[in-house]
Formats: structure tokens, sequence, C-alpha cells
């Protein structure tokens, strides 16, 4: 079973925490039933805003998974040998993050059936299938290199020649599946606040950054509870990634205000107007977003500072914050805010159900599940290896 023996073997607080998940996870699953038994009639969304939490959380997710290639870039591609420790980390967070969009999908279609259709009836000329087809991919290649490297190390020879090209390939698809996901948005004309040129490197900057602040929280935890640490020049290169990228992000950000804003065309403006001042009234966003935007220039400033960055219990609370502010902004407004309001100019406000929440946070469960039993096998084998 390739050292899943190892996941099966664990202290008092591992089994506790995998316990906790289970528990979450549990929870979700009977609400999921409860959501299959009574249709998504049971969730917040309705006939104006037909993508709720799921899909904010699928948009997100494919960008956690997607930053995987700031690792896998610079340690195979330039042979920056700092990033040795930490690739197979990347590598099982994007398989578990992937893991999470497949499964928010899943969720949203409302009848498992639906799913099917996708694989039995394949539409090329439809993002949907391209979108599936590039996850789908991108799930297997990572899977296949975190798999066949830490085989090779497992058994102390090099792994074969075979997977640098498969590791090579995976390196534009990790482009590609945020790019796509954008393409579903940017490619609907009735959603003005979607369709923009920039949005693909709007989603691919803030990807670059959520992604490696993630990694950087994951890696000093590893380092409070086990041996394993990944040095200081991984994690300190990692926080510069996060900080080109994360400039990149507002900047971009402050491009579509701009364009948005002088140009003067209302129905591009209402959506910037329903999500930072309120629009007709309606304005449940609107603490959220100045949140996000708060903790977006309190991050860039500790980012920036050099003496800020290279502390690392400021770097810690620094990835914190980008995560969050990253989190609301694509988690919540970016999706949600495309449909307030409606083409028709109807301003329905959306709040997920209690039921959406509790499978949202299931499939949370899910990939810090698979992200514990991976980390768990892998530092395994590493330890026995150093050791």
């Amino acid at each position: 079973m390739f050292m899943f023996e190892k996941a099966v073997v664990g202290g008092r607080r591992y089994w506790i925490w995998i316990l906790c998940l289970l528990a979450v996870i549990g929870l979700g699953f009977a609400a999921y039933l409860r959501q299959l038994n009574q249709g998504l009639a049971i969730t917040g969304m309705s006939r104006d805003v037909t993508w709720g939490i799921y899909i904010a959380q699928f948009t997100f997710m494919v960008g956690v998974a997607a930053s995987a290639v700031m690792v896998v870039l610079p340690y195979y591609l330039h042979n920056f040998k700092a990033f040795g420790k930490i690739t197979i980390l990347g590598e099982f967070l994007a398989i578990s993050a992937v893991t999470m969009c497949m499964l928010f999908i899943f969720v949203d279609m409302g009848q498992p059936t639906r799913v099917l259709n996708v694989l039995l009836y394949p539409t090329p000329n439809s993002l949907m299938f391209w979108d599936m087809l590039s996850l789908g991919g991108y799930l297997l290649l990572n899977a296949a290199i975190a798999l066949v490297t830490l085989s090779a190390e497992r058994k102390g020879v090099a792994p074969p020649a075979w997977i640098k090209p498969v590791i090579l390939l995976s390196i534009p698809w990790a482009v590609s599946i945020h790019t796509v996901t954008a393409f579903l948005y940017s490619g609907l004309p009735g959603r003005s606040f979607w369709m923009s040129a920039i949005l693909a490197p709007r989603f691919l900057a803030s990807a670059f950054a959520a992604g490696p602040a993630l990694l950087i929280l994951l890696c000093v935890l590893i380092r409070k509870l086990t041996h394993y640490d990944v040095g200081r020049e991984a994690i300190q290169k990692l926080a510069l990634i996060v900080t080109y990228a994360m400039i990149t992000n507002v900047f971009f950000l402050l491009m579509e205000v701009f364009t948005t804003f002088y140009s003067r065309l209302p129905e591009h403006m209402e959506h910037f107007q329903y999500l930072f001042v309120g629009l007709e009234g309606q304005d449940s966003l609107v603490p959220w977003m100045w949140a996000s935007a708060i903790l977006a220039v309190i991050s860039l400033v500790l980012l920036i500072t050099p003496g800020a960055r290279r502390n690392e219990k400021v770097l810690l609370w620094t990835c914190g914050i980008v995560f969050l502010s990253l989190w609301i902004d694509k988690g919540l407004g970016l999706i949600v805010g495309g449909f307030i309001p409606s083409p028709l100019g109807a301003v329905t406000e959306y709040a997920p159900t209690i039921p959406e929440v509790s499978i949202t946070l299931a499939i949370w469960a899910i990939g810090f599940l698979m992200v514990t039993v991976f980390y768990k096998i892998a530092l395994s084998i590493r330890e026995g290896f150093n050791s």
C-alpha cells in the first residue's frame, strides 16, 4: 500500500486531529444527504445567484492547486536546491486542493449523475469540458510525480528518467488549470464584472500569493510538530514569491477599478458599488470586502518591509493575513459579486445556509485530512531516510 501504513501510526494529538476532521466530514455528509434528497433549494442560491459558496471555494482552491508550480519550477527547472525539502509538500498540497475542487463541483451539480454527463457526452466547445480535463490531468500528473519520486527516495535510488518530462509538463499545466477557470467567468458576456481580459492574470497572481502563503504556514507547523525543517532559505524565497505575487494582484485590481470608474459604465460600476458601499440598501458583503482590502494593504506593508518579512513570527501573521484577504476576495466577493446586480438590474443578495456551510467545511476537512495523511507518509520516509 506504498507506505500508507505510516498514516495509521501516530500519537494522541495526531488521532484527536484525525477524529475532529472525521466528525466535521460526518456532519457535512449528513447535510449532503439532505441536499441530495431535497435538492439545491436548501442552499442560499436562487434564480439570480446561481453560483454560491461551493463554486467560490472551487475557484479559490484551483489557485492553491496551481501554486505548486512556484516550488516545482525553481527546483526542477532551475535546480534551486533550497526547495529540495519543500517540493514534495507542495505537490501533495496540490493533489489535496484539486480533489477539493472536484468535490465542490460535485456538490454544486446537485444530482451526482450530472457529473457522468460531462464524461459520457464530452463537448469540446464547452469550457466546462476543458476545465474538467485540465483538473483531471493535473491531478494525475501530480499524483504520478509524488508517487514516483517518493518511492524512489524510499528505496534510496534516483527517480526514473521518464518522470522528468512529466514534471516539466506539469508546470504549464498548472498555469492552464487556473487560466481555464478564469475563462469560465470572463467568457460570459452578460456578467460585466468578470468580462475582463486580465481576469486570468488576476487569478494567477492571487494564486501565487495565497498558495505559497499557506505552504509557509504548513512548513512552520510541521517544524514545530516534527523534526522536519525545510530550511530558512526556502521559507524566505517563498515569502519573496508571495510578496511579488501580492503586489501584482493588488496592481491588477487597481487597474480594474480605474478602468471601471474612469469609463463611467454603470453596469460595470454597480458591481463594485455593491461590494464596497452597497446597492439599493443591500450591503451584506461590504464589511467583508473592506476587511479584505485592509488586510491586503497591511500584508503589503509587512511583505515589502525586509525586516518584517525576515522576522519569522511576523511572516507567519503576514501569510495568514494574505491567505484570509485573498479568500475573502475570491472565495466571497469575486463570484457572488458577479451576480449582483443581475443583467436585468435585480439586486438579490446571497447568504449560504447552514447545510451549505456544513458541506463546505466537510470538503475543507477532507482536504486537511488528505494533507495530514500525505505529509505523515512523506515525513516518515524522509526521516527514516535521513536517520
